[in-house]
Formats: structure tokens, sequence, C-alpha cells
């Protein structure tokens, strides 16, 4: 597994080593003891999300505050997406910065995302079968969302908003504190 760093710290983009022949084609996916290695400290996956979305959905951005916060790995199995993450870490450098990356079955590259972002991605295919593993349970009451649209972001989700396939929640996100 290829492992490269970005420019937010422990944010990482890993890339598994593809063994082709006539039959097809196999990679390893995770690893939990190079991952742990490269970051310098232990994951406990617990939990294993899919998700199955249509073209032009924008799901996001999510994240879960503490003591729920979650790490995650972001994977496509069959489409496309645009896979955006915010710092929502506030004694990090990169602090209210977003990243964003295209995440697919044909590159199969994978997203780590440390403890501390907003998540969310963009549907670009016909649809999109996303996995992600998190590190924490879902809970409810630590559930918060940062609006796909928010002015200081200014995320380019490189489509036209108007087409854009929203859930009512995500709509009515309140806005970030910066």
């Amino acid at each position: 597994m290829k492992i490269s760093k970005t420019n937010f710290k422990d944010l990482l983009i890993l890339e598994p080593i593809l063994h082709e022949d006539k039959r097809g084609i196999f990679k390893e996916v995770f690893r939990k003891d190079i991952l742990e290695k490269y970051l310098g400290y232990s994951l406990n996956f617990c939990q294993d999300n899919q998700v199955i979305s249509l073209s032009m959905v924008l799901r996001g951005l999510h994240f879960q505050k503490d003591p729920y916060s979650q790490s995650k790995l972001v994977s496509v199995s069959n489409g496309e997406i645009l896979d955006v993450v915010v710092d929502i870490r506030k004694k990090s450098a990169t602090y209210g910065k977003y990243f964003s990356i295209e995440l697919s079955s044909k590159n199969s590259k994978i997203l780590f995302i440390p403890k501390g972002f907003a998540h969310g991605y963009l549907t670009l295919s016909d649809d999109a079968l996303v996995n992600y593993k998190v590190d924490s349970y879902f809970n409810k009451d630590s559930d918060e969302g940062i609006p796909f649209n928010d002015k200081y972001l200014d995320i380019d989700w490189g489509v036209d908003k108007e087409k854009l396939i929203i859930s009512e929640k995500d709509k009515n996100l309140p806005e970030f504190i910066w």
C-alpha cells in the first residue's frame, strides 16, 4: 500500500497495490498495522458503513462532536465521488481549510480522515457505492454539520449548485462559527 501525505496533519491518501492477471484484479484495501505504523498511533475501526448515492447527490458536511469524534477510512467500490473534508481542529495550522479529492472504483484511492474533520461528498457518476470505516460509533446527540455552501469555506464543488440533490437535514445545517 502506498501512503501519501497531504498538507493537512494526518489526512492521508492510500493507494492499494493492484495485482492483475487474466482472472481479474486483487487489491488489499486496508492494513491496520501499516496505517498505524505510519500514523504513530492506534486505530480501532468498529463500524463499517456503505452508502449508495445517485448522480449529483451531495452528502455532508458531517462530523461527530467529542467525545464521539470519528476517524474515517473512505473508499469507493463502484462509481466516482468528489470527497471533501474540512479541518475543524481549532489548534491546527489548517483550521477552516478544506481538501478535496476524486475517489473512484477506477483510481482505487482511499482517504484516511483523522478525527477533527467534517466530511462530505458529491456523486459524480450515475451512482456510487461508498464505503467507510469509523473508529467510534455514531451518536445521534453528537451529530453535527456544516452547510455545503458555507460562505467562509467557499468550496468549489465543480458543478451547478442548483442541480444538487441534498437532504432537508443538510439544507438546514446551522452556519459554522469560525
